[in-house]
Protein backbone atom coordinates (compact mmCIF):
# COMPACT_ATOMS: atom_id res chain seq x y z
CA UNK A 1 0.00 0.00 0.00
CA UNK A 2 1.24 3.41 -1.04
CA UNK A 3 0.44 6.04 1.18
CA UNK A 4 1.57 9.28 -0.12
CA UNK A 5 0.75 12.70 0.98
CA UNK A 6 -2.28 13.86 -0.04
CA UNK A 7 -2.12 17.26 -1.91
CA UNK A 8 -4.24 20.00 -0.03
CA UNK A 9 -7.07 21.55 -2.55
CA UNK A 10 -8.74 24.89 -1.99
CA UNK A 11 -7.97 28.42 -1.55
CA UNK A 12 -5.64 29.79 1.89
CA UNK A 13 -7.59 32.65 3.98
CA UNK A 14 -5.10 34.92 2.81
CA UNK A 15 -5.54 34.14 -0.71
CA UNK A 16 -9.56 34.57 -0.12
CA UNK A 17 -8.43 38.09 1.99
CA UNK A 18 -6.87 39.23 -0.85
CA UNK A 19 -9.73 38.52 -3.72
CA UNK A 20 -11.94 40.56 -0.99
CA UNK A 21 -9.35 43.60 -1.18
CA UNK A 22 -8.50 43.98 -4.95
CA UNK A 23 -12.92 44.00 -5.23
CA UNK A 24 -13.35 46.72 -2.37
CA UNK A 25 -10.99 48.78 -3.86
CA UNK A 26 -12.46 48.42 -7.65
CA UNK A 27 -15.70 49.23 -6.13
CA UNK A 28 -14.49 52.05 -4.07
CA UNK A 29 -12.95 53.47 -7.31
CA UNK A 30 -15.71 52.48 -9.20
CA UNK A 31 -18.83 53.71 -7.66
CA UNK A 32 -18.15 57.18 -6.87
CA UNK A 33 -17.62 57.23 -11.14
CA UNK A 34 -20.88 55.87 -11.33
CA UNK A 35 -22.99 58.08 -9.78
CA UNK A 36 -21.18 61.03 -10.99
CA UNK A 37 -22.41 59.65 -14.26
CA UNK A 38 -25.82 59.13 -12.72
CA UNK A 39 -26.00 62.17 -11.78
CA UNK A 40 -24.80 63.83 -15.51
CA UNK A 41 -27.29 61.82 -17.36
CA UNK A 42 -30.06 63.16 -14.54
CA UNK A 43 -28.64 66.63 -15.47
CA UNK A 44 -28.84 66.35 -18.88
CA UNK A 45 -32.16 65.55 -18.92
CA UNK A 46 -33.33 68.66 -17.15
CA UNK A 47 -31.35 70.51 -19.80
CA UNK A 48 -33.46 68.97 -22.16
CA UNK A 49 -36.23 69.72 -20.61
CA UNK A 50 -35.58 73.39 -20.23
CA UNK A 51 -34.43 73.79 -24.11
CA UNK A 52 -38.08 71.99 -24.70
CA UNK A 53 -39.35 74.34 -22.64
CA UNK A 54 -37.70 77.76 -23.79
CA UNK A 55 -39.17 76.45 -27.11
CA UNK A 56 -42.64 76.53 -25.16
CA UNK A 57 -41.81 80.07 -24.31
CA UNK A 58 -41.05 81.76 -27.38
CA UNK A 59 -43.99 80.06 -29.37
CA UNK A 60 -46.04 81.47 -26.66
CA UNK A 61 -44.17 84.73 -27.12
CA UNK A 62 -45.09 84.38 -30.85
CA UNK A 63 -49.14 84.01 -30.26
CA UNK A 64 -48.86 86.65 -27.68
CA UNK A 65 -46.28 89.28 -28.00
CA UNK A 66 -45.54 88.88 -24.61
CA UNK A 67 -44.08 86.17 -22.41
CA UNK A 68 -46.19 86.85 -18.70
CA UNK A 69 -49.56 86.39 -20.32
CA UNK A 70 -51.79 85.24 -23.24
CA UNK A 71 -54.14 87.71 -25.14
CA UNK A 72 -56.69 86.79 -22.63
CA UNK A 73 -54.69 88.05 -19.48
CA UNK A 74 -54.00 84.37 -18.54
CA UNK A 75 -50.40 84.20 -16.90
CA UNK A 76 -48.36 81.57 -18.75
CA UNK A 77 -48.39 78.52 -17.58
CA UNK A 78 -45.54 75.99 -18.20
CA UNK A 79 -47.04 71.91 -19.91
CA UNK A 80 -44.93 70.13 -16.75
CA UNK A 81 -42.85 71.47 -14.03
CA UNK A 82 -40.32 68.63 -13.47
CA UNK A 83 -37.82 66.93 -14.53
CA UNK A 84 -38.01 64.08 -16.13
CA UNK A 85 -41.51 64.66 -17.63
CA UNK A 86 -41.96 60.47 -17.49
CA UNK A 87 -41.38 58.07 -14.96
CA UNK A 88 -42.14 58.16 -11.13
CA UNK A 89 -39.00 59.54 -9.93
CA UNK A 90 -38.70 63.39 -10.36
CA UNK A 91 -35.10 65.48 -10.01
CA UNK A 92 -35.91 68.48 -10.97
CA UNK A 93 -38.69 71.06 -10.30
CA UNK A 94 -38.98 73.75 -13.69
CA UNK A 95 -40.13 76.90 -12.91
CA UNK A 96 -40.62 79.88 -15.07
CA UNK A 97 -40.14 83.67 -14.22
CA UNK A 98 -41.99 86.42 -16.56
CA UNK A 99 -42.65 89.68 -17.58
CA UNK A 100 -43.34 91.38 -20.45
CA UNK A 101 -40.35 90.96 -22.81
CA UNK A 102 -38.28 88.52 -20.56
CA UNK A 103 -37.86 85.45 -18.88
CA UNK A 104 -36.06 82.76 -16.79
CA UNK A 105 -36.20 78.91 -16.77
CA UNK A 106 -34.97 77.36 -13.64
CA UNK A 107 -34.45 73.87 -12.76
CA UNK A 108 -33.60 73.09 -9.43
CA UNK A 109 -32.39 69.59 -8.02
CA UNK A 110 -34.12 67.83 -5.54
CA UNK A 111 -34.14 64.28 -3.96
CA UNK A 112 -31.54 62.04 -4.97
CA UNK A 113 -30.40 64.68 -7.54
CA UNK A 114 -29.57 67.63 -4.89
CA UNK A 115 -25.96 66.85 -4.05
CA UNK A 116 -25.30 68.00 -7.38
CA UNK A 117 -22.27 69.77 -8.36
CA UNK A 118 -23.83 72.46 -10.63
CA UNK A 119 -26.93 73.02 -8.04
CA UNK A 120 -29.70 75.16 -10.19
CA UNK A 121 -29.70 75.45 -14.04
CA UNK A 122 -31.26 78.50 -15.83
CA UNK A 123 -32.14 80.08 -19.07
CA UNK A 124 -32.79 83.20 -19.79
CA UNK A 125 -34.83 84.80 -22.87
CA UNK A 126 -31.30 85.87 -24.53
CA UNK A 127 -30.37 82.46 -24.17
CA UNK A 128 -27.90 82.94 -21.68
CA UNK A 129 -27.57 79.38 -19.68
CA UNK A 130 -25.93 79.53 -16.29
CA UNK A 131 -25.75 77.41 -13.01
CA UNK A 132 -25.19 78.39 -9.58
CA UNK A 133 -22.07 76.30 -8.86
CA UNK A 134 -19.51 73.98 -10.25
CA UNK A 135 -18.02 74.12 -13.71
CA UNK A 136 -18.80 72.34 -16.84
CA UNK A 137 -22.41 72.37 -16.71
CA UNK A 138 -23.73 73.48 -19.99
Amino acid sequence: MNRGRVKARGFTLIELMIVVAIIAITAAIALPSYQNQIEKTRRGVAKADLIELTSFMQRFYTENNRFDQDRAGNAVALPFSESPTDGATKFYDLTVVTAQSTYTLTAAPKGAQSGDSCATLTVAHTGAKTHSSGSNCW
